[in-house]
């Protein structure tokens, strides 16, 4: 099972896309990590991304690809991988598609979770991070996914660990700066969603999900569930 998953940050992407991952048990990529793991490594296409993040430039999509296409072919994604994280613009959406098509590798599902600017703000600075793990959910601002109370002090709500906020999930001009990018239906990530909307129209393989962000992470979790296993 081959998906990819969109939405604003704060709607719960990582939340849901925990999800479906353990439902397929498939692997995760998120294409921020891949950066990091890539550099780290020191890796041809490592060494190649640092150049151009050293300049303060964005990475091309000649990098991005082959560094992400060659994640997706790796052994622990041969049952299937979520998608995390790219393309962001419509051109890197096509582009990543003539490259899966090129691989013969097909999308089976891809997922919109759709959710308003001020509701997103408000949950993004909610946020915490659980330092054994940020798939870990942890929201001041959902009831349901409160972290517990230990001896005065907020811990992880799965496994207990420390929580920590990031410096820019609590900038309110950064927060708008990154829901400028994926709001913008013209160059941003909405315009990206919206060329896998159209793909999936004429695919005899591809179905679009697209869902509403705004109910409880429960009830988000079962309509996610119920259109993945129609």
């Amino acid at each position: 099972m081959n998906i990819l998953i969109f939405g604003p940050n704060g709607c719960g992407k990582g939340t849901q896309g925990a999800i479906v991952q353990k439902m397929y048990d498939i692997t995760h990529v998120e294409s921020g990590g891949l950066f990091r793991e890539n550099i780290g490594k020191g890796t041809e296409l490592g060494k190649k991304a640092k150049e151009f993040i050293d300049r303060g430039d964005l990475v091309p999509d000649s990098i991005t690809i082959p560094m992400i296409l060659d994640r997706l072919k790796k052994d622990d994604c041969k049952n299937g991988w979520l998608l995390d994280g790219f393309p962001r613009n419509p051109e890197q959406a096509a582009a990543l598609n003539e490259s899966l098509n090129a691989a013969s590798m097909e999308i089976d599902f891809v997922i919109e979770i759709e959710l308003d600017r001020d509701t997103a703000r408000n949950r993004i600075m909610g946020r915490r991070l659980c330092e054994n793990d940020n798939n870990h959910p942890n929201n001041i601002y959902i009831e349901e996914i409160m972290p517990k109370k230990v001896d005065g002090n907020l811990v992880c709500r799965v496994c207990g660990g420390k929580l920590s906020a990031r410096a820019d999930d609590q900038d309110e001009g950064a927060i708008n700066k990154r829901h400028e990018i994926y709001y913008d239906t013209v160059n941003g990530t909405k315009a990206a969603v919206d060329f896998f909307e159209k793909l999936a129209q004429n695919s005899k393989v591809t179905k679009f999900v697209k869902l509403d962000g705004k109910p409880s992470v429960k009830e988000v979790s079962e309509a996610l569930k119920k259109a993945i296993t129609k």
